[in-house]
């Protein structure tokens, strides 16, 4: 560098800026700053693109608008996206210039947040295809047949738009979990309860087919997934052993205590592990992006719904103590007997928060209805500032896995078409 001149001039896209050579010494940003310590021109090099020694200017080719705003940040001390300008192009020139996401407004920051986790997971969808497009022929004559064999298999089990031999798969399999819960729905019928020793045998068919049929898309998946650990943490998986599990478990009861319910010392367990396949009907979260996004949703947001949680017990604990004070509490002529107690006060306080109103019970002194009627102005407002937050999860999740959807169904069009 040449010490020998006072100011030094940084020319950033095109636009130049002219500092002293003490401001430069202690300059708020780390890359500007480390332009007073080069002693060499390859050191000047690595900090900026390229630099004219005569009139000791250094060039910098970034955007030259972020570097505005940045330079108010230095000289206001409040940091702001530049309008019109994407979100993580200027995080990128923020990183160059040495600062960091924290120094942002927090107006900014949620915005950045938002965009990041948006496009992480786009990035991340689109990362395995890329990958393997990547590969030369040379690479892909290489791979064993057997993994490409796996590898088609665990796509036509894991994603149902993959190929059409995978919504074939889907569809056999969303007609499977309708069979089992007509099945299962005609059980409880009178008429189906008249009719069962006729009819005994045919639903043990029906059933023992559906549940061969889930045993066996469950044990394929499992052999063909690529981290066995992970196929087993995922929480549709887990679904799927509980929904299959109890039907095993009844068989072996039933075969171990006889088929007369006097004599099962069970019954009531055999009845509680017949009801769980009602666990399958969440199966069809395989196949349909509502339920995909339901569940992406709440992942996502369980802080919002742990905070609405606690609004709901906080507002039960003061309003159902209160009530019960103006309505049975106090020395009354008229007891209101259904509030009685706290715990019997918060089921009113609940139905009264969510505007349901089964109207089993009611206040009937005068503070007691302004009582009610505060809770359940308050119960509206409560549960709706969370919402806000899940609302626009909600959208968000949407339009990712219909992005990856889209993308699945590209693949399947080539293929169709070939």
């Amino acid at each position: 560098m040449n010490f020998s001149r006072d100011s030094f001039t940084l020319n950033v896209g095109g636009v130049r800026y002219s500092f002293s050579q003490e401001v430069i010494k202690d300059f708020p940003l780390r890359r500007v700053s480390k332009l007073h310590g080069c002693s060499s021109e390859q050191d000047v090099l690595e900090v900026c693109d390229d630099y004219d020694q005569e009139r000791n200017e250094y060039f910098f080719d970034r955007h030259s608008e972020a570097f505005g705003f940045i330079l108010m940040y230095v000289k206001y001390g409040k940091l702001r996206f530049v309008p019109q300008m994407c979100e993580l192009s200027f995080y990128n020139e923020m990183i160059y210039w040495g600062l960091e996401r924290s120094q942002l407004e927090y107006c900014c920051q949620r915005r950045l947040d938002e965009r990041m986790s948006d496009t992480y997971t786009y990035m991340s969808d689109e990362s395995k295809p890329d990958e393997s497009c990547n590969l030369n022929d040379e690479q892909q004559h290489q791979e064993p047949e057997e993994k490409k064999w796996l590898e088609r298999m665990r796509m036509t089990f894991e994603e149902p738009t993959s190929s059409l031999a995978a919504q074939i798969l889907a569809v056999v399999s969303i007609i499977f979990v309708i069979v089992s819960m007509v099945v299962l729905f005609a059980s409880t019928l009178p008429d189906w309860k008249t009719a069962e020793n006729r009819s005994v045998e045919e639903h043990r068919i029906i059933e023992a087919i559906c549940i061969g049929w889930f045993t066996a898309e469950c044990i394929v998946r499992f052999i063909v997934s690529k981290d066995k650990c992970e196929f087993v943490k995922r929480p549709l998986n887990i679904i799927d052993l509980l929904a299959i599990t109890p039907y095993y478990v009844s068989v072996f009861m039933t075969i171990f205590t006889g088929e007369n319910p006097q004599l099962q010392r069970a019954g009531v367990t055999l009845r509680v592990l017949r009801m769980m396949r009602i666990f399958w009907v969440i199966k069809l979260a395989r196949h349909f992006i509502g339920l995909q996004t339901l569940g992406l949703t709440l992942k996502r947001c369980y802080r919002e719904m742990v905070m609405l949680l606690v609004f709901i017990c906080v507002a039960m604990a003061i309003f159902g103590a209160l009530s019960q004070l103006l309505e049975h509490g106090l020395d009354l002529e008229a007891k209101n007997e259904d509030y009685s107690s706290i715990p019997a006060a918060c089921w009113w306080v609940i139905i009264s928060m969510t505007t349901v109103g089964y109207g089993d019970m009611y206040p009937i002194s005068v503070p007691g209805r302004i009582l009610g009627g505060v809770c359940v102005v308050s119960g509206i407002v409560l549960l709706a500032l969370p919402i806000t937050f899940i609302y626009h999860s909600f959208v968000q999740c949407y339009h990712e896995l219909k992005f990856k959807s889209a993308r699945y169904g590209r693949s399947l069009s080539n293929e169709f078409l070939n």
